[in-house]
Formats: structure tokens, C-alpha cells, sequence
């Protein structure tokens, strides 16, 4: 029994409170009514709704206690002259009002000025309520403390109360916090039953934990415990999840001498493997399912036939298939609809073909999925004509072609350049209700993924313009697609037709284009339409800004790479590394310092960041802005040193130095002369800045 002293050291989220010295009125519960207390800020009509809903399952002392929570919202001395009105509160009230309430705050505070009433002592229920209550709204580290509160009050912890703690962090799957409290329940010298191990071990297997689940299982053999079917089933599974068959096996074995596992034992554990993509140990438990005389139903062959088709094992699944017929099993349609996807991914569709005969005189009708599959395998055989009657047979049946049903048909009428018949089935999608052009972007998306469809596509979309078909999205896509297989030229005239024809360029557009014009060195045009997005008050993508950033850096012009830099990352949320380090090294040139600028290109380098033209402007801005010559020139150097930088591109950059800080002493001294009103004095230059409006 803990002492007086230690218990009131014990800190329990409220902390210790004095003892309430209760001040008895002539309360009347009789004459008491919720109306009748105004509550200080008046709830809404859901708060009250709430609050009378659960008083009418309520004792009248509990619901006058809960009012009084709802009315002040806070504990305080109002509450407790509430509480103070009544003569006594036992235990299985404290248990009543826990059971109900949704602030942990104020259920700790109640908990603990129950306890204080003279002659009054928590039972086990109200211990309970209170862990209930702190685990439903989210303090469960707390609830796990309640075993230790019960000790030094008296109240030792039993089984039941470390079995409700499991339960609620099992449920949760919070495994770590359930073996801690199991670590917690042997310090109490509370041993489980076979029954609480199980849950145990059942919620650590769950939530990946196998080797703390094992050590479990070793104190449950210590103890001298009697394991039970689901004891091995538990560890079983959980072998499988960690791909450890053989030692799923050889616990199998052992528990053949308690019990026999029967088909949902065996079931349970394909499943596993299967979702694991372990399908030689599926067939290794297979053979020991069959070896042990255990039938396997339609759910066992359901879930192994669907693994090994998934996988591409549909002869080994066709195998099983063809078991399930001589024990005449009724076989779900689901298996067929897996059995023909894995014949058409093999390029099999004539057994594909057959199955869909076996489904139809089984009685089945087969779904969109299975004819989408069907579709598919005889378009990739250039069947078109029969892919085009399974098609019309969708359409009779009512099953809803979409997307996935046409797409085929639409590539293989490409491929073929068979473009009258492209031409009808786009007419007949229309009448069916498609969104044609929808449906027309997700297949140039799709044909343009393989660089050899990409010529193609073009061709395509030529016929396709002459009917009407085209659009900026369809452009787009063909312009970016061209441009990452370095057809450049043909990618800019694209745009151009697109520019005249009676469509508008977009954001995508232009972003794609920058990229374009930066490549065949235009830089003024990419510029252009740098300044197109900013009319059209949107944000070029990071691609477009990172090339016109490079193709400005090549031609010097190091203030509009500035502008562009910071703007780049101020308005997206994760610009690119080199942009970051740019800003850091300029930042890092108001030192004047070569070391402490290679210092962070060395930095940048160990992040996977290699110098590019990007970086060596940066050094020259920065040193042009806030250092010198000769410090500049040091950097360079070192990173000739460092093999960054070759000989011929040092004394480019060395030039480019040398040049931007004239450039930047010219423009000094010019505003000095402005500032003065001298200007006029000068002769008159054209200027040579790139047109990128700010």
C-alpha cells in the first residue's frame, strides 16, 4: 500500500488538487430540471439536441452532473458547487457520467474529486469508465497509465483491466502500444489468459510485428499454456506475411497433433501469399493441404487461380481450372474474367475466346471487364472486325462501353491507316453519348508514351483536323511529346499552326514551347512567350523557367536570370534544387569570399546537385553584385581544381566576369549621373536587354 505522501505526488493530466471542502445547501434534485439552469454560453441546437438525447438514458443525479459540464463547459468552482449540492457521489454514478462524456479534461477532473470524498473509493467499473473514457477521445497514453493510478489507490489491477487496454489499442491497430502494455501487465505479475495472448499475438502479426509476437509466443509456452487452433493460425499467418513458409509449415505440423486445420485455415493462408506475391509457397501449401486430405472449396481455387493469373502463371491457374470442372464445382465468373485477362496478356486469345463460350453455356453473361479484356487480346492480333462485333455486343447487352472498350479499336484502326473505319467509330461513339474529344486526349496521351507511335500520332492527327477532330489539348500533347524526342522543328510547327489556326494557345502551350525555342536558340521568342503567360496572368511550369533560365545564362543576360529565379520559386511549391543553391550562392558572395562560396557548391555536389551554367552564373552575379573581380575568378578556379568547370569554359566564364561587372560599374555611374540630372550630357545607345517584362 503506497503512502499518503506518494499518492499525492501522483500526477494524473488534471494534477493534484486540494481536498474539496464541500459546502451543503438545501439542495432539491426532485425540483431540479435542465431548463431551469441558464448555461453561461448558450449552446446550438445540436449541442442541445446532443445533451437531451443522452439524458433520456440517464439517472436523474447523472443527467443534473452532465448538465452542469455542458452549462460552464470548464471545471471550476461552478461546477463544483454544483457538485457540492448533492450529498454523495458513489462509484456507479462516477461510472455513469465517464460513460457519457467527450471531454477528457473535465472527466479527469470529476475522476479525481470523486475520489476525494471522504470515506469514497474508485471500483474496478469506474477505473474502467475512466480508461474508456480517455481512450475515446484520443489520450490513450494516458488510459495506460490507470493500471499505476489503481495501484497506489489501492486498487491493484487485474487481468480485466490490461485486457480492456489491449482490446482498445488492437482495435486501433496501435500494436507497439499493446505489447507495451503487455511489457506492463508481467511487471504487475498479471498473467494472461490464452484467450488475451492470442489477441496479442493477433494484433502484433497484424501490424508487422512478428518477431515481438514470437517473443510473446515464448512466454506463452513458459507459462506453461496450452496453445489453441487460432494460437497456431495467429503465428501462421503471420510466417506467411513474412514469406517464411517453411516455418509456417513446421508450425503446421505441430499443429496437426492438437487439431486438424481445415479449409479456412488453409484458405486463410493462400490468401496471405497471395497478396504477398509469394505464389510458389501458395503451391507449397497447396501440396499440403492435398496431402492432408483437406477439400479445397471454391474460395481456396478462387483466390490461387486469380494469384497465379496476376502473375502471369494463367497455364498453371488454367491447371486448377480445369480441376475445379471434374469435381464439378460451380466456378464464379470471376475466375473466368481472370483466366481470359491472363490468356490475352500471354497473346492466347483463342483459349481466351474458348472460355467465353464455357462462361455463356454455363448459364453466365459476361461483363464489360471480361469483352474489354476480349477486345483488347484480337485488336493486339489485328482482328479489328471481331473486336468490333464483341463491341456491338456490349452495346446490345446494355453493358456501357467506355474508353477501355474503344481504345483498342481506335490504335488498331490507326495502325492499320484505316482511317474511314476511325472515322465511323468515332461517329458511332458519338451517338452513344462518349465525350469524343475527351476520349480523343487520352488516346494521343497513350499513343505518344512509345517514341515509335509518335510519327503516327501526327499522321493521325492530320486526318483526324480534316473531320473536325483537334483541339489545344490534343496540340499540346503532340508538341511536348515531340519536343522529348528531340523532333524539335516539327514540334515548333506545330505551334504555329496552332497560332493560326481559330484555336487559342494556352498555359500548356506556351510552357511547352518556351522549352522549344530555347533549344533551337531563339531565345526571343521564348521570351515572347514568357511574357504571353504573364499577360494571361498564370505561372509558366517549372520546365519552361529552368530552360529559359538556361538559354538566359548563355547569352548573358544575368539579371533577367535573377528576376526569373526568384520569381520561379516564390510562386511554385518545390522549385528546383539548382534555383535554391543559386539564391545561396549569390546570398553567399556579400562575404567576398572564395572559400565560403565553394563551401556551398560543395554542399550542392554532395546533394546530387552538379554544377551547370546555372551555378557558374550565379558566382558571376553574385560577385557582380556584392564582391570582386578577383574573388570570382578564385572560385572559378578551384572548381577548375575540382574538375567542375573545363579550361575553355573558365575563361568563357572569366570573360563573362569581367563584362558583367563593367556592365554593372556602367550602371552605377549612370544612375549617379540621373541622380544629378546629367544624363542628358550622354550620348544616347540602343539598349540590349531581352524583352521579359517584370
Amino acid at each position: 500500500m503506497p503512502s499518503q505522501a506518494a499518492r499525492k505526488n501522483f500526477n494524473f493530466i488534471s494534477g493534484h488538487h486540494k481536498a474539496t471542502h464541500h459546502n451543503r445547501t438545501n439542495f432539491d434534485l426532485q425540483k431540479w430540471t435542465p431548463q431551469e439552469c441558464i448555461p453561461t454560453v448558450p449552446p446550438g441546437p445540436s449541442e442541445s439536441q446532443q445533451f437531451f438525447s443522452v439524458a433520456q438514458t440517464l439517472s436523474p443525479i447523472a443527467r443534473y452532473i452532465v448538465d452542469s459540464f455542458r452549462k460552464h463547459k470548464h471545471w471550476g468552482p461552478q461546477v463544483v458547487a454544483d457538485l457540492n449540492k448533492l450529498r454523495r457521489v458513489t462509484p456507479k454514478l462516477v461510472t455513469e457520467v465517464l460513460k457519457v462524456q467527450s471531454d477528457p479534461v473535465i472527466s479527469s477532473k470529476f475522476f479525481h474529486w470523486a475520489g476525494k470524498q471522504k470515506g469514497y473509493k474508485h471500483d474496478f467499473a469506474s477505473y474502467n469508465a475512466f480508461s474508456y473514457c480517455l481512450n475515446r477521445n484520443n489520450k490513450f497514453r494516458a488510459a495506460d497509465q490507470v493500471p499505476e493510478l489503481m495501484n497506489m489507490q489501492g486498487k491493484p489491477p487485474s487481468e480485466k483491466q490490461f485486457e480492456i487496454l489491449i482490446r482498445m489499442h488492437s482495435d486501433s491497430n496501435r500494436g507497439l502500444r499493446v505489447y507495451y502494455v503487455y511489457e506492463k501487465m508481467k511487471k504487475f505479475g498479471v498473467k494472461p489468459r490464452v484467450f488475451l495472448y492470442n489477441r496479442i499475438m493477433d494484433s502484433l502479426v497484424k501490424t508487422g510485428h512478428l518477431d515481438l509476437s514470437l517473443s510473446v509466443y515464448n512466454d506463452f509456452k513458459k507459462d506453461g499454456l496450452i496453445e489453441e487452433g487460432i494460437t497456431f493460425m495467429i503465428l501462421i499467418k503471420g510466417f506467411c506475411k513474412s514469406g517464411r513458409v517453411e516455418e509456417a509449415i513446421e508450425l503446421l505440423n505441430r499443429m496437426r497433433k492438437l487439431c486438424k486445420p481445415d479449409v479456412f485455415a488453409y484458405t486463410a493462408m493462400i490468401k496471405i501469399l497471395v497478396s504477398e506475391g509469394n505464389l510458389n509457397g501458395c503451391l507449397r501449401v497447396w501440396e499440403e493441404m492435398v496431402s492432408d486430405k483437406v477439400q479445397p472449396d471454391v474460395m481456396a481455387y478462387s483466390t490461387l487461380i486469380t494469384g497465379l493469373c496476376k502473375e502471369n502463371r494463367v497455364e498453371n491457374g488454367y491447371e486448377f481450372f480445369k480441376d475445379m470442372k471434374k469435381k464439378r464445382y460451380l466456378i464464379d465468373r470471376s475466375i473466368y474474367g481472370s483466366l481470359i485477362e491472363g490468356f490475352v496478356n500471354a497473346g492466347k486469345v483463342g483459349f481466351a475466346c474458348d472460355l467465353l463460350k464455357d462462361l455463356m453455356e454455363s448459364g453466365y453473361r459476361a461483363d464489360l471487364m471480361i469483352y474489354n479484356h476480349l477486345i483488347k487480346g484480337l485488336c493486339n492480333l489485328k482482328h479489328v472486325n471481331k473486336a468490333r462485333k464483341l463491341f456491338m455486343v456490349t452495346i446490345d447487352e446494355d453493358l456501357k462501353p467506355d474508353f477501355e472498350t474503344v481504345n483498342p479499336m481506335l490504335v488498331c484502326y490507326a495502325e492499320l491507316r484505316n482511317f474511314d473505319e476511325l472515322f465511323k467509330l468515332l461517329a458511332q461513339m458519338e451517338n452513344l453519348g462518349f465525350k469524343v474529344m475527351d476520349d480523343l486526349v487520352k488516346f494521343f496521351n497513350l499513343m505518344v508514351e512509345d517514341k515509335d507511335k509518335v510519327v503516327m500520332a501526327l499522321e493521325v492527327f492530320d486526318n483526324l483536323k480534316s473531320k473536325g477532330y483537334y483541339s489545344v489539348p490534343i496540340y499540346n500533347i503532340l508538341i511536348q511529346a515531340l519536343y522529348m524526342f528531340d523532333e524539335v522543328q516539327k514540334a515548333l510547327t506545330l505551334f504555329q499552326e496552332l497560332t493560326e489556326s481559330n484555336l487559342e494557345p494556352d498555359l500548356c502551350s506556351y510552357s511547352n514551347v518556351i522549352s522549344c525555342f530555347i533549344k533551337v536558340g531563339d531565345i526571343h521568342k521564348a521570351c515572347s512567350c514568357y511574357n504571353k503567360i504573364k499577360e494571361m496572368s498564370l505561372i509558366p511550369s517549372v520546365d519552361s523557367y529552368v530552360s529559359l533560365v538556361k538559354g538566359l545564362c548563355k547569352v548573358g543576360e544575368l539579371d533577367s536570370v535573377f528576376m526569373l529565379v526568384r520569381e520561379c520559386l516564390a510562386n511554385v511549391t518545390s522549385g528546383p534544387r539548382e534555383f535554391k543553391y543559386f539564391l545561396r550562392i549569390v546570398h553567399i558572395c556579400k562575404t567576398n569570399d572564395a572559400n565560403k562560396v565553394m563551401e556551398v557548391i560543395g554542399e550542392m555536389v554532395q546533394d546530387g546537385c552538379e554544377p551547370d551554367d546555372v551555378i557558374y552564373c550565379a558566382v558571376i552575379s553574385g560577385m557582380c553584385r556584392y564582391g570582386t573581380i578577383e574573388e570570382g575568378r578564385k572560385v572559378f578556379l578551384r572548381m577548375r581544381e575540382s574538375k567542375m568547370l573545363t579550361e575553355s569554359d573558365m575563361v568563357l566564364y572569366d570573360d563573362l566576369l569581367i563584362e558583367q561587372t563593367k556592365k554593372k560599374t556602367a550602371d552605377l555611374v549612370l544612375s549617379g549621373l540621373k541622380f544629378f540630372g546629367l544624363e542628358s550630357k550622354l550620348k544616347s545607345k540602343g539598349s540590349n536587354l531581352l524583352p521579359i517584362t517584370t
